[in-house]
């Protein structure tokens, strides 16, 4: 017999703990809360922490604008090393200890990477050839070739400076690799370098300080979990809200074009009279809006 898929609808904001990966920690979401849907927003390595949205039920329709939000992480980068995976798992090799470079030296360093830069993917991603992520190509010892691809770093931040240690607060696009950008720093150092952790503490408008540790929902008992569940709107307070009435609403719902004469050239996050939320609208330039995903509730 089937256990009861419960319908939740909402957003749980997650400090992903040290060790588990975004997949075991989305399992043990699923696992507490038992919901029909759920989906995680964006990959942690087990090395990384920090924060993981996960989506419940309707909010999963509504998850693209979290992979594509932008994020800030906390890495530390330790210099003078290189590693085989570009951070702590892979096999550690001496590069160059004899000298460490200055706070002058770094920032300058730092200031090159700011903008629009080109990464080559790591072997060691989940990016997929033929399907198979290629991580698994790589412990086979099998190369493929990588695409450059184009990301922003929006700031690099110097927080800390030890001898053979940088901490660093990154403020980037989405699909940015920190292990690619800690092992490029390193190089332009002179000295080699490998990411030693990461930490990622905003993902759009939502921040760690929202976030909540996974031993802290199991300790909770079943009735109280569900204060931990945020509205959905909840992370797409980024777009201008509109309120549409009882006829337009219904229209929308069908798949009409509604027009509205406040609406601009936006995304819209609509509600009824009564403050439901009940979706995504983009308008055009004559105030025609066009919906773009709905809730079914």
């Amino acid at each position: 017999m089937k256990a009861f898929k419960h319908e939740i609808n909402g957003l749980l904001i997650i400090d992903k703990p040290l060790g588990f990966s975004s997949n075991q920690a989305l399992s043990k979401i699923k696992w507490l809360y038992n919901p029909k849907k759920a989906g995680h927003t964006g990959t942690l390595d087990p090395l990384a922490t920090g924060l993981l949205p996960v989506c419940l039920g309707e909010a999963t329709k509504f998850s693209s604008y979290l992979f594509d939000a932008n994020k800030t992480y906390e890495a530390r980068i330790k210099l003078g090393f290189t590693s085989s995976t570009g951070d702590a798992e892979g096999i550690i090799r001496e590069l160059n200890t004899s000298r460490f470079p200055n706070k002058a030296e770094v920032t300058d360093v730092l200031k090159t990477f700011e903008g629009s830069i080109e990464q080559i993917p790591p072997m060691y991603s989940a990016l997929k050839h033929d399907g198979k992520p290629l991580y698994q190509y790589a412990r086979e010892g099998i190369q493929i070739s990588r695409k450059k691809r184009t990301v922003t770093i929006f700031s690099i931040k110097l927080i800390d400076l030890k001898k053979d240690e940088l901490v660093l607060e990154i403020n980037c696009s989405k699909g940015t690799y920190i292990r690619t950008l800690a092992e490029d720093i390193g190089k332009e150092l002179n000295v080699g370098g490998y990411l030693s952790g990461l930490r990622r503490t905003v993902v759009g408008s939502l921040t760690i300080n929202d976030a909540i540790s996974l031993d802290t929902i199991e300790e909770s008992s079943v009735e109280d979990r569900v204060k931990f569940i945020n509205p959905i709107d909840r992370f797409l307070n980024n777009f201008d809200s509109l309120v549409v009435n009882n006829d337009e609403a219904n229209a929308i719902k069908d798949g009409k074009i509604v027009y509205k004469k406040e609406a601009l050239k936006n995304i819209y996050r609509l509600y009824t009279q009564e403050n439901f939320f009940i979706g995504l609208a983009e308008g055009d330039t004559n105030g025609n809006l066009r919906v773009k995903r709905l809730m079914a509730i």
